[in-house]
């Protein structure tokens, strides 16, 4: 398996994988507690942050996966994400609700992208 790396392995994840030119990200949480919006902020710069340290950037996203603990968030979540997703580069979209880790969590973003 030395073409897979996995960058900030734990015991049970990794924060991202990359094989074979793509780049797989684990879901990202925000700060517990915090408002949606600033969740969300959270969240977009920890993947800005995984996609900077694999070698790539959110120009090249492919696919986002978000879950909010309620649907009710989702103008909220989309403003931050409107201001944040490269308007000429905007990756296939998922958005759902889902019961998350913990009720202080209220988004959770996962990515895969390209490499260069």
């Amino acid at each position: 398996m030395d073409d897979i790396k996995r960058v900030q392995m734990n015991k049970r994840m990794s924060q991202a994988v990359i094989h074979n030119g793509t780049v797989y990200l684990a879901g990202q949480l925000g700060t517990p507690g915090a408002s949606v919006e600033q969740q969300t902020r959270d969240v977009l710069a920890n993947i800005d942050k995984l996609l900077e340290d694999a070698g790539t950037d959110k120009t090249r996203i492919l696919q986002a996966v978000i879950w909010l603990a309620s649907m009710a968030d989702f103008d909220e979540m989309n403003t931050v994400w409107d201001a944040w997703v490269p308007e000429d580069n905007t990756p296939a979209r998922l958005c759902g609700s889902a019961d998350l880790a913990s009720p202080d969590y209220t988004v959770e973003i996962a990515v895969i992208a390209a490499l260069p």
